[in-house]
């Protein structure tokens, strides 16, 4: 694969689906800025981007095999980045055997084959009996009734690319069916772990409507590290960590919620247990969990998302492996991820990278939307049947927030959101120049202040106006007016919010915006 970057699409594909990993890194890497710059124009939430980028990578390797035409990969990889943003908001290669190929009766030494021969032949046939006709035909006659590739086919070199692409299957079919055949010393080297700990932490960002956050400790007491997992948005609150017993010295036992449990009872009515799952990459900051299942067909592999990966493996008491390289890059010093401090390298979601920390940005909309969210009471409904009810966008300088619909259902914000170390028993102003557009006094400036021991925010009617915490001022100006909110951050405040509303129809439109400290004397 040297000259894989230069190869088109399609042949990447092709690669790809015969099992071939450093394809697939490949059309990652090469796609990834094109993903992640349809997601942030699709997406109203900026913050989303990295987790559907992620999504939308780990939808597209599940799914390659149902691919028509590969040459249109980057094509069809934008319809899914399309269709993770509306579901989102709706709501090494490795060598078989050294022994290649099997024989299709295999004998041991006296003559009779053992168990683990038989094992292995039958892996090989069933391996055998998926590929495609022609590249089956081939393996029989050259692997099996010992035919030269010149008595298989003419030219010779056909039954040649038809046995290289039959073995690069099989290899496929075996490392994902049949792990325990290959040889260990070719395997991807992987640390066993515990789940050492979940902890409700603030995340190092603004992610709206979703503080506080979740993160599960990955441990390697061997090598004294640990493996800090955010869990965002729903997974963040699909884990909890049980109280130990009367008695009990050690922590309490990490468990996930009915539904997984759920999922749990299933594979153990159907035979089925898990034996492993296995932390990986796809692709540059594409991570997935590879779970490993024992049933009556024998060993399977499922690949997944990070967290059902790690849901699986808690409800099932299974072992959870990482990949070395994952481990060496990500993992802190053990006891460096604790409650009192942010760790520098992360788990966020499916993606496994650094978030830095959050100051106001792109306050001149240079960069669009880019770190601005869109929120408020509107996505709160149930059944998120109002989701798009409220729209924003960028007008060179000038941000706008603007009802969809002619009776949009309940408010929405256009905002950032903050840390608030900085801040803390300080008095801050928001301002900016604001013109509205029949909105009947239902627009205007808002900041609000979140404290450390709020659980989460629910932006209803109700409970925002009626929040000492929410500061706001109705504007009714067709024509560019400055305005502004000064507000004191509480010394117990976690996070804090500022940016415009919009209650109604109608349309309000910011520029200039400033968040500044203010002057004390």
């Amino acid at each position: 694969m040297s000259d894989g970057p230069g190869l088109p699409d399609g042949d990447l594909v092709r690669l790809a689906r015969d099992g071939d990993p450093v394809a697939f890194r490949l059309l990652v890497e090469r796609h990834q800025p094109a993903a992640r710059a349809r997601a942030r124009r699709l997406c109203p939430n900026p913050s989303d981007v990295d987790d559907i980028v992620q999504e939308s990578f780990l939808q597209a390797f599940i799914a390659l095999g149902r691919l028509r035409e590969p040459d249109r990969f980057a094509g069809w990889l934008a319809g899914i980045v399309l269709n993770v943003c509306r579901g989102l908001y709706r709501r090494e290669q490795l060598t078989l055997l050294p022994d290649w190929p099997e024989p299709l009766h295999p004998a041991s030494a006296d003559g009779l084959p053992s168990v683990d021969d038989l094992d292995r032949a039958e892996a090989l046939r069933e391996a055998v009996a998926v590929l495609p006709a022609g590249q089956r035909r081939a393996v029989a006659l050259h692997y099996y009734a010992d035919l030269p590739p010149a008595q298989i086919a003419e030219p010779a070199g056909a039954a040649r690319v038809s046995l290289h692409k039959a073995r690069i299957r099989l290899r496929a079919y075996i490392t994902e069916h049949r792990p325990d055949l290959v040889p260990a010393a070719r395997r991807t080297r992987m640390t066993t772990v515990r789940i050492a700990r979940i902890e409700s932490r603030i995340p190092p960002g603004p992610v709206p409507d979703r503080f506080p956050t979740h993160v599960i400790v990955l441990t390697d007491d061997a090598g004294r590290r640990d493996l800090p997992i955010w869990l965002l948005g729903r997974d963040s609150h699909r884990f909890s960590f049980d109280p130990p017993a009367a008695g009990q010295e050690r922590a309490g036992t990490a468990r996930a919620r009915t539904s997984d449990e759920l999922t749990d009872q299933l594979l153990h009515a159907a035979g089925t247990r898990v034996t492993g799952v296995n932390i990986d990459e796809l692709g540059p900051e594409v991570t997935v969990a590879r779970i490993e299942l024992a049933g009556p067909a024998g060993t399977r592999h499922v690949t997944a998302r990070l967290p059902d990966g790690l849901a699986v493996a808690i409800t099932a008491g299974a072992p959870v492996r990482v990949a070395d390289a994952v481990m060496d890059r990500l993992a802190v010093p053990m006891g460096a991820s604790g409650s009192g401090s942010t760790p520098e390298q992360t788990v966020q979601g499916l993606s496994l990278g650094h978030r830095p920390r959050y100051e106001p940005r792109n306050m001149a909309f240079a960069d669009g939307l880019d770190r601005w969210m869109l929120g408020g009471s509107f996505t709160e409904n149930v059944i998120e049947s109002h989701w798009q009810d409220y729209s924003c966008a960028a007008d060179g300088d000038v941000a706008v927030l603007f009802s969809a619909v002619p009776e949009p259902e309940g408010f929405a914000l256009l905002a950032q959101d903050i840390y608030a170390d900085d801040y803390r028993d300080a008095v801050i102003v928001f301002s900016g120049q604001v013109r509205t557009e029949d909105t009947a006094g239902r627009a205007g400036l808002c900041v609000w202040v979140r404290r450390v021991q709020d659980s989460r925010r629910r932006w209803t009617d109700e409970a925002a106006p009626g929040n000492p915490d929410n500061h706001i001022v109705t504007v009714e100006d067709r024509d560019w007016t400055r305005h502004q909110i000064t507000v004191r951050i509480p010394g117990d405040a976690s996070v804090a919010g500022f940016g415009i509303f919009l209650a109604g129809p109608g349309r309000i439109e910011l520029r200039e915006a400033e968040l500044t400290r203010a002057r004390t004397t």
